[in-house]
């Protein structure tokens, strides 16, 4: 039998790790007994009252959650839409990071690890994963591209606040595909005494749906309180995609339902000039991290450089769910571009006097490209994090420093 054979269409995965022909584990022979004992852990843990009594405490009286779902009236009017948004940037650490970061960070000291390594690259894994190791006693290091550690200044200062040393990825392209390649190599020299805390839906089995189960809450939240607050459930839900951990986390309460899913990809300068992360909808089947799915590549089946505005979709790869998903038509993959999350950053701010991450804007562009073709729909946008972060970014392009803004 197939793993695509043993496989539901939605859920799983199966019990090797496959979403029909992606996900699976594809790493050094020296991590394979590192992936079982987190596999059976999470297994154990999953199933263990104390354990998810404990997560359910730190994530309600730690994390802020659940998060608020806000009905954004000034921009569904213009947008000529009903928007719902799931207010994640007001969690603690300003982003949904910090619900995978406290389950993964919780499963490490449950199987007697003393310390984390972490890869990041707008930082918000990084900070998150320094806070939950702060929070846990555990040792902290954070593996960063340099090209990120420069325009994400402001959260390596708050990793540092924070006690956890940063190292700088000087390989490569210099931003997240590289800081991954790193924290993976470290892994297999430290993995008897470290935990990876990997920071989204990629990565071999059992990473991918491990960070799903800890970032579901988002759409479980986001599922019941719209039901409270309409009476149905919205007609789409809409989050963007560059790994694709917030995207699974809200997805993945509306699997079964009859609600469309959309997720946006970083189109960067525009899919035709070749500079983008839109991996669904460029890439090819091949293998990125330990695990197969939807990868940038050249003709020779070499990984090639990712380009966005927003450092946290700067990433030639997605978590093998979300290509699965893609594979069977359950959801629906788009590129937005630089310009397009922008304009989205501003006028969400003008609107709503909400500044939102820019990762978090490709999903507003979305909603607002959608809101033209689907009028008078309800739109559910997941607003991943906030934009403290990225001002520096927003500042320079739209010329606040300098007084005259576009």
């Amino acid at each position: 039998m197939t793993h695509g054979e043993q496989t539901p269409a939605i859920g799983g995965p199966d019990s090797t790790g496959h979403w029909g022909r992606f996900g699976g584990r594809f790493v050094p022979e020296a991590l394979i007994a590192a992936l079982e004992e987190l596999d059976e852990a999470h297994r154990s843990a999953t199933a263990d009252k104390a354990f998810q009594a404990e997560f359910d405490r730190m994530l309600r009286e730690y994390a802020n959650c659940p998060s608020p779902l806000y009905q954004a009236s000034r921009l569904s009017e213009s947008a000529g839409a009903d928007i719902w948004l799931k207010r994640e940037d007001l969690n603690h650490t300003g982003a949904h990071k910090i619900r995978n970061v406290l389950g993964q960070a919780l499963l490490a000291k449950k199987m007697g690890k003393k310390r984390v390594i972490a890869e990041t690259g707008a930082g918000q894994h990084g900070v998150a994963a320094a806070t939950a190791a702060t929070y846990l006693g555990l040792e902290c290091t954070v593996y960063m591209g340099e090209e990120d550690t420069q325009r994400q200044s402001l959260n390596v200062a708050r990793m540092h606040m924070l006690g956890a040393e940063v190292v700088p990825v000087t390989t490569g392209s210099r931003t997240l595909k590289d800081a991954m390649n790193e924290a993976l190599r470290e892994w297999v020299a430290s993995v008897d005494h470290t935990h990876y805390l990997i920071g989204s839906v990629g990565g071999p089995h059992p990473f991918p749906a491990l960070v799903r189960d800890y970032c579901r809450g988002i759409g479980d939240e986001a599922r019941a309180q719209i039901l409270d607050r309409i009476g149905r459930l919205p007609d789409h839900v809409v989050a963007c995609v560059g790994g694709g951990s917030n995207a699974m986390g809200i997805f993945t309460a509306f699997l079964d339902d009859d609600v469309a899913l959309h997720g946006y990809e970083a189109g960067g300068d525009g899919y035709e000039t070749g500079r983008h992360a839109a991996t669904i909808t460029a890439g090819e089947v091949g293998v990125l991290h330990g695990a197969r799915t939807f990868v940038l590549q050249d003709e020779d089946g070499q990984t090639i450089a990712s380009h966005s505005i927003s450092a946290g979709l700067d990433y030639p790869g997605v978590g093998p769910e979300h290509a699965h998903l893609a594979d069977i038509g359950r959801a629906t993959y788009q590129p937005v571009t630089d310009a397009e999350a922008m304009d989205a950053m501003r006028t969400l701010a003008a609107k709503e006097g909400i500044i939102c991450a820019i990762e978090s804007a490709h999903a507003v562009a979305g909603a607002l490209r959608l809101a033209k073709d689907a009028p008078g729909t309800t739109i559910l946008v997941n607003l991943s994090g906030r934009g403290d972060k990225d001002m520096g970014t927003a500042a320079a392009y739209f010329g606040l420093a300098e007084g005259n803004a576009q």
